[in-house]
């Protein structure tokens, strides 16, 4: 079958931030990958940017260089665009593939606001796409579907969510990403690590029936750590806030929810109380609990280098018992950051050379696109806008 052609967008050798070369560039140039898809092409600043990554990856000469995304869309051989750049150039990068009617893949966030979100998708499904959402598609997610399928704690009855953003410090940001600390550029610890984590818990739970929150800046100013890690006398100030406390009640749809029950969630920037789990989830059932805790800031990405475990509680027997997952055999052979995107590769592939039908597909089949992205954009646009109301903000 003839591979789906891709255009990387963001693969470069001096990217601050490597989630190209380290998230989907494994996978790509994986023995299975290859079996799906080719690197047809590369866009970046500019053609010579574009040479220099090619070099740099030693991707072969066919693949074509790009330094404008007009003329990336213009290729007729290209199927999909994959987006890894900053938050605030995914439109400005994606949008004119988008209209040429090219597939797109949008690492998260999809934009810097619901408003540019809206602009990039008009409102519409757009089923040949895929959102960095991969959460949704982690062995963790999957068997706690599978738990709460086979009504093991019956109705859930409440969900509880702490969970920190430990990737980082409490007290200082690297230079490479100092513009965390600037909520107008859209990528912060509450856009990326909190919204991957809440949009996973929604993938299992279902979303809020309304909701009520609170964010606070707890450090406004934060120290600048260099290229080298150390801790420099520069700093920035900041207007993202860095703790986040949400509660709502869940709407049915999703998995057997009682009526009226609570999701709450509790995010902070930094590291957790020493010792204990960086990421703790409960979500309690009438016939047991089930709790999974992990060191990692959230299951993704990194997290995966620790256990991350599951337990059920039975209520009736009183009994703990470990619920065991396992990645695919497949997995195992790629890097722990690119495992999970890597599902998502193989999902849109199976979609894609099946005749890409339209509507919507069996559960084990499914992956999250730019649709979901925007709902989940408009979710924080609603926690944002609670922020600002609460008029306390740096």
């Amino acid at each position: 079958m003839t591979p789906i052609r891709i255009a990387l967008i963001g693969l470069s050798a001096s990217a601050k931030v490597n989630w190209a070369e380290q998230g989907h560039l494994p996978y790509l140039q994986s023995a299975r990958g290859k079996s799906h898809y080719e690197i047809v092409a590369l866009l970046n600043s500019s053609v010579e940017a574009a040479k220099a990554a090619r070099t740099h990856f030693n991707l072969p000469a066919t693949v074509k260089t790009y330094g404008s995304p007009d003329e990336l869309a213009k290729d007729p051989d290209i199927d999909l665009v994959v987006c890894n750049t900053r938050v605030d150039t995914h439109v400005l990068t994606t949008a004119p593939s988008l209209n040429a009617g090219k597939a797109v893949f949008i690492e998260w966030p999809l934009a810097e606001n619901y408003a540019a979100a809206q602009s990039l998708t008009s409102n519409k499904r757009i089923d040949a796409s895929i959102i960095g959402l991969q959460g949704r598609v982690s062995p963790i997610a999957l068997k706690l579907k599978d738990v709460l399928r086979s009504g093991r704690i019956g109705r859930v009855l409440s969900s509880d969510v702490r969970t920190y953003a430990n990737l980082g410090r409490r007290d200082s940001v690297s230079e490479s990403v100092s513009y965390f600390t600037q909520r107008s550029i859209g990528g912060n610890h509450v856009t990326i690590a909190f919204a991957h984590t809440i949009d996973y818990v929604h993938d299992v739970l279902g979303e809020f029936d309304g909701f009520q929150s609170r964010m606070q800046i707890q450090r406004p100013v934060l120290k600048i750590r260099d290229s080298n890690g150390v801790t420099t006398d520069q700093e920035i100030r900041s207007d993202v806030p860095d703790l986040v406390a949400v509660h709502g009640k869940l709407a049915k749809g999703k998995a057997d929810i009682a009526d009226n029950a609570t999701l709450s969630f509790t995010f902070r920037s930094g590291h957790q109380f020493k010792g204990t789990p960086g990421f703790i989830w409960t979500i309690n059932g009438e016939k047991g609990e089930i709790m999974v805790t992990a060191n990692g800031a959230y299951v993704h990405s990194d997290s995966y280098k620790d256990p991350i475990d599951i337990q059920l509680h039975d209520h009736a027997t009183d009994e703990v018992v470990p619920i065991e997952w396992d990645w695919q055999d497949w997995q195992k052979d790629l890097p722990r950051r690119s495992r999970i995107v890597a599902e998502l590769y193989e999902r849109f592939a199976r979609w894609w050379e099946s005749g890409a039908p339209a509507g919507d597909l069996p559960q084990e089949s499914e992956w999250p696109r730019l649709h979901d992205a925007v709902a989940r954009m408009k979710e924080f646009d609603e926690l944002f806008k609670q922020y600002d109301a609460q008029g306390d903000g740096e």
